[in-house]
């Protein structure tokens, strides 16, 4: 074994189901500046308003996904960590959460006390956002500076574009689109338009198409929207789908600020309105299921499909521990480039 770490990073999740860790969960997300970017006092005021019922209503939307073993999204991260030690021959694998547990903090603390002088960090992101790239970025940063640790860091990039992922996306989802079905639907978690329009002024985020199809390749590389679009056009184009067989959309709005469009609910209406009975939805912002794909689409997306005329909603999992995306995020995690 060497000294040079893998370190996987994901979202994170509450400690358990119950009012108080999924308060502690919702407090330490959602005070992220990354995530709420508003003046601390600002922030501080909005989150406790919002602290003051969510808890409950996401306890209970956690209770109904829940598994034996934990929290879906830490169970499969998990698998997914040990798929990673048959692939990453340079050292330990480990497994960090940006909030939650176990800590960026914590494990990194833990590998410089064991000899690791080289990490390669892997934000599971695979398109870019301040609220989930940046913020894992930000926070090992921060880690080694108060710690004053002496590790030497190669950073994952955003990984959209690259063919090993799309080529997993594909054999991952393949065997539930050779199934009937009338409508393809990506879904992809939100951003409030400030955030993208903050990383790029001027940036258009209207209408339904590719907002980066004329862009710069600086706007492309940080510009959210269009590397969901991408995705989604590079992987209906691998699986050979027609332009009116799939759309995009996007879910998980909070608040009552401008979100980027389309958004899913009015896309799930819209589609069984339009005659879609057998809609299947994936939802490549995330590579592992979790709260808002089993949640939020399994079972309430579900539910307004059909209440909307639509019949069967068909979920397709993440790539959660797949053998063919664990050796594509090796070769990915293998030559990211030396940062920090």
């Amino acid at each position: 074994m060497t000294d040079h770490a893998l370190l996987l990073v994901n979202l994170g999740s509450p400690a358990s189901t119950s009012v108080a860790d999924v308060r502690s969960y919702l407090n330490q997300f959602l005070m992220d500046p990354y995530v709420i970017d508003l003046p601390w006092p600002v922030r501080r005021l909005l989150v406790s308003l919002i602290l003051i019922k969510r808890p409950e209503q996401s306890a209970h939307a956690y209770a109904s996904i829940w598994w034996d073993e934990g929290s879906p999204l830490v169970v499969l991260s998990r698998r997914l960590q040990q798929q990673m030690t048959t692939q990453w021959t340079q050292g330990p694998v480990e497994l960090a959460m940006r909030y939650g547990e176990p800590s960026i903090e914590s494990v990194l603390t833990r590998l410089a006390g064991q000899g690791i002088s080289k990490i390669t960090l892997a934000p599971l992101y695979p398109q870019f956002a301040d609220s989930t790239v940046t913020t894992v970025i930000e926070e090992a940063r921060r880690v080694v500076r108060d710690k004053q640790l002496a590790l030497q860091f190669s950073i994952l990039q955003p990984f959209y574009d690259q063919p090993e992922y799309l080529d997993a996306l594909v054999v991952s989802a393949r065997p539930h689109l050779q199934q009937d079905y009338d409508h393809l639907l990506f879904s992809f978690h939100g951003l409030p338009e400030r955030h993208l329009n903050k990383l790029n002024p001027g940036h258009s985020l209207e209408g339904s198409g590719d907002c980066c199809a004329n862009a710069s390749p600086e706007v492309r590389t940080t510009c959210y929207r269009g590397q969901c679009f991408s995705v989604a056009r590079d992987f209906a184009a691998r699986m050979g789908l027609a332009d009116d067989k799939w759309s995009v959309a996007f879910q998980s709005r909070l608040g009552r600020a401008k979100w980027i469009e389309p958004y899913t609910e009015a896309r799930l209406e819209a589609l069984a309105q339009q005659g879609v009975k057998k809609l299947l939805v994936m939802c490549p912002a995330f590579v592992a299921d979790c709260i808002e794909t089993l949640e939020e689409i399994g079972d309430r997306g579900l539910e307004q499909f059909r209440e909307a005329g639509g019949e069967e909603l068909v979920l397709v999992p993440c790539l959660n521990d797949d053998p063919q995306w664990a050796a594509a995020l090796n070769t990915l995690c293998e030559r990211a480039p030396v940062s920090l």
